[in-house]
């Protein structure tokens, strides 16, 4: 299958898409007991995460959400990776969706005169924490993460991704 798809900022109109792929795949595929109404930034992701240094990015196939990621603003020229999401049928190798999204948000951090990036995930995201560590991404304590970090009750591991500004 050959798919073409193309990454693009977040907009309203894709609201409804973005919560239904981030929920399914947070409760069917990995069992995590989360629901759209304790995520209250699925409600408000332009005034939560388009503000300041931060941003959405979702990557669209056939008018389709597919994938999601965000860099929330938190700062001291900082941001945290959220909500990095990639539908099922769109994983690996083969299409490239995951690495695509983290360059677009890599792109825009440097871009953006960042410093660094962290992320927080579960323990049961092993793929996830295998392509953090490709892609440059070491992991860190808790105790390490900058006092602003957002920590989500699920998030048990810490990454850190430094930038080429800092």
């Amino acid at each position: 299958m050959n798919a073409n798809f193309s990454i693009e900022e977040y907009s309203e109109a894709y609201e409804e898409q973005v919560s239904e792929l981030i929920i399914h795949i947070q409760q069917d595929e990995y069992n995590i007991q989360i629901t759209k109404e304790d995520q209250p930034d699925l409600l408000k992701i332009t005034s939560f995460y388009q503000v300041g240094k931060g941003n959405f990015w979702i990557a669209i196939f056939e008018d389709k959400v597919i994938g999601t990621i965000s860099l929330l603003d938190i700062g001291n020229n900082q941001v945290a990776l959220r909500k990095m999401f990639v539908d099922k049928s769109f994983r690996g190798t083969e299409f490239k969706v995951a690495k695509m999204l983290l360059s677009k948000a890599i792109e825009w951090a440097n871009d953006h005169s960042l410093q660094a990036i962290y992320l927080g995930t579960t323990p049961q995201f092993k793929a996830a924490h295998r392509f953090y560590q490709k892609n440059g991404f070491i992991e860190l304590e808790r105790e390490n993460l900058p006092s602003d970090f957002p920590i989500m009750n699920v998030d048990k591991k810490f990454y850190e991704f430094t930038l080429n500004n800092a």
